[in-house]
This record gives C-alpha cells, structure tokens and sequence, in this order.
C-alpha cells in the first residue's frame, strides 16, 4: 500500500471529519505555499501603502519581525493614496498606460489576425515552417529582444528605423527623443513580444471553425470577406476575445520596454503605470507611495479583466460549484 492510501485511510477513520471534509486536508500544503508566495507579500504591499515606510525606517530594528512589522515606519491611513490621486504626473501615467493598452492591443490583434490567415490558408504553401518561424520570439529573453528593438529605434543615423526612413527619401526621426514617436516604437515592440501567442490562440480558434459553415457561406453566394465578417470572425470571437483580455493585462504591466527605451521619458511623458510606481518607490525612496500606485494597479486592472470576461460571456457555462 503507497503511503498516500495509508495516509488517507487514517484521516478517513478520524471520527469527526466526513469523506468530503477529509479531502480538503489533502489541499492544505498548497493553499500554505500559495499563501506563502502569494497571499502574504500582496498583504504585506496593502499593509506598506498605509504607512511612510522608506529604506530609512522600514529595515530599522532588529531582527527579522522588524521587517514583518513595517520596522519603525508610521501608520498614516490613507494619506499615500490621497497623494497618488491628486498628483498630475499619476493621472498622466495612467492615461498614457491606458492608451498603450488600447493601441497596442488592436496592433496585436489585426497583426496576429492577418499572420493567422496567411498560415492557416488553403493555398499558402510551407504552413509548417512557417508557424515554426512565427513562435521563434517566445524562444527568446525579452531584456534582448527589447534591447535590440531600442538600437532598432535608435535616434542616431545609424539606426535600422532610419537608414530604412532615408533609403526612402525621408528625414531621420529622433525616436526615443519625440514623445510620439517612442511611444510608436513601444508599440512595435510590445507587438513583436505578444504577437506568438496571439497568433497560436487564433489560429487554433480558426482551425475550430465547421468547414460546413463555409461551404454553406458559398452555397449562398457569399464571397471571402463576406464569409470572413460574417462566418469567421463570429466563430473565433470568444477565444480572441480571451487572448485580447491576458494580453492587455500584459501590456498595462509592461515594464521592461519603456524603462530600456528611454526610462519612459522624455520627461516622464511616456511613463507608464509600473514604471511610474518604481520611480517612486526605488528612486525617490518612497515605498509607501510606491505601494499604493501598485494597489491601485491592481484594482484597476482586476475590475478591468472582470468587466471584460463578464461582457465577453467568457464564463457562460462555467460552474459555481
């Protein structure tokens, strides 16, 4: 007998506990570890950005507890979020973040869209290959791929972007200089990052589509674009839908791009939200601050995915129990 049925059989002959109570015991190791690694260091943020915690006050004291306690920095309520929501330079980053997540997510979509259909197409030739070559990003680090796209977009004449821009006829442009123009390039890049697996989830969702509703389309007269606006792309919808829904919430997190480019500059004008929240906590030595511009991150990006997954109806059909 494994040692799992012996364990088993003895919490069963436990007088007071039934099959079904008995079970849950089984899931108390995972719900320690999540808690753990999840659960305590998202309190343990909740908890800082209610004080003035900074390195001077909150790794003061000795010990270990000193630390779990918040050191000897101050309970203030609610005074950090009360800075946050009324700093200019907050609302600037959080309608910039917004922004980029709206451009870059339709850039992904209609990118992923029309590489989709190119591979999953009737006529196209070396299929295989190609979705080979299309998920070669993922294989890559993203700090060296991000870091190639900014010597890409580099303001210099020797950048790929501008010799491309003169071989053309055109003036070479200052990207990471223009506050336009960079956040042009952020988009190009965060596309470059996420366009595999959009491609992978559409694919897959136009592999599903009944080859009778086409036929049927046909049948009736309909030409490719009718059938794409009206066969296709209702049958793929749900799980696009899905795709769009993670990758926004990547895109609204996103870091590493505009901290490489140009530390979100210039002059903190393409600063998005994470970026915003790091400068403050690591640079200004606000942690309390910082703390609270990531809550209300969170918050807003969690009602975000909520409002979308229920408008979305991507839970129809998903139990409660």
């Amino acid at each position: 007998m494994s040692t799992v049925s012996r364990v088993a059989r003895r919490v069963e002959d436990v007088p007071f506990l039934d099959k079904r109570d008995a079970s849950l015991l089984f899931v108390l190791p995972g719900l320690f570890i999540f808690s753990a690694f999840m659960l305590f260091p998202i309190l343990y943020l909740i908890g800082i950005s209610f004080t003035d915690a900074a390195p001077s006050n909150l790794f003061a004291g000795e010990g270990a507890l000193s630390v779990l306690t918040f050191g000897e920095a101050t309970f203030i309520g609610i005074e950090n979020y009360v800075d946050v929501l009324t700093d200019p330079v907050f609302w600037n980053s959080f309608g910039v973040t917004w922004l980029f997540v709206a451009t870059s997510v339709t850039l992904k979509i209609a990118l992923s869209l029309g590489i989709a259909l190119v591979v999953t197409g009737e006529r196209v030739r070396g299929k295989r290959v190609m979705r080979s070559l299309i998920i070669l990003p993922m294989g890559l680090p993203a700090i060296f791929t991000i870091t190639v796209w900014r010597g890409i977009f580099s303001s210099a004449q020797f950048g790929l972007a501008n010799q491309i821009l003169r071989s053309l006829g055109f003036d070479t442009v200052s990207w990471l200089s223009d506050r336009w123009m960079a956040f042009l390039a952020y988009n190009v890049t965060e596309a470059w990052l996420a366009y595999p697996f959009m491609v992978i989830i559409t694919v897959s969702a136009l592999q599903d589509v009944p080859d009778e509703l086409h036929e049927a389309a046909m049948v009736d007269g309909a030409g490719y674009f009718s059938r794409f606006l009206h066969v296709t792309l209702p049958s793929i919808k749900k799980p696009v839908l899905f795709a769009s829904i993670l990758t926004a919430a990547a895109s609204f997190q996103q870091f590493l791009i505009p901290f490489v480019f140009n530390e979100g500059g210039p002059a903190r004008a393409n600063e998005l939200i994470v970026v915003y929240g790091y400068r403050e906590a690591l640079s200004f030595a606000e942690y309390g601050r910082g703390a609270a511009i990531s809550i209300i991150a969170v918050v807003f990006i969690g009602a975000f995915m909520w409002l979308n997954v229920k408008r979305g109806r991507l839970a129809d059909g998903v139990s409660d129990a």
